[in-house]
């Protein structure tokens, strides 16, 4: 992901999300620079994550497909691209959040081997106050690199 490419990712944030990140946030995590991925198709782009990696540890911050084209695997293989480049960087496990009101993420995090570990009390933004986030985890073993395929 680069700057130039921030029109496009706020266009698919906005659809995806009734509480999308700013392009400020954005900004941030490429200043900072965090790994931040766009995925494309003949069409353009189609999604993107951010990850964060420090200390032996990642988290993925947003995992975005455009909704007009999500349940075709391409979270999955956003998500896979996330964590090799974790993995690539020492990462010894990675970190997520997702909102209980997100049953499809869930399901695609626990089929990708991450378990829940914990909750966040009102951590996300809703139309009626705030959210819990369930916090999960997936520890990166070497010998799993292999499961995982490239994007």
């Amino acid at each position: 992901m680069r700057v130039v490419d921030l029109d496009v990712v706020m266009a698919i944030e906005r659809r995806a999300y009734p509480f999308p990140w700013t392009e400020g946030i954005f900004r941030d995590c490429l200043q900072a620079g965090y790994p931040a991925r766009v995925m494309c198709d003949g069409d353009g782009m189609i999604g993107y994550g951010v990850a964060s990696i420090a200390a032996n540890e990642a988290h993925v911050l947003n995992l975005c497909v455009d909704p007009d084209l999500q349940g075709r695997g391409h979270g999955r293989r956003l998500l896979h691209a996330l964590v090799r480049i974790a993995r690539g960087h020492g990462a010894e496990r990675i970190f997520l959040e997702v909102r209980p009101s997100n049953p499809h993420a869930i399901a695609l995090y626990h089929d990708e081997g991450f378990n829940e570990i914990g909750r966040r009390p009102r951590y996300y933004p809703a139309r009626d106050g705030r959210e819990d986030a369930i916090v999960m985890a997936m520890e990166l073993l070497p010998d799993d690199i292999e499961r995982m395929p490239a994007l």
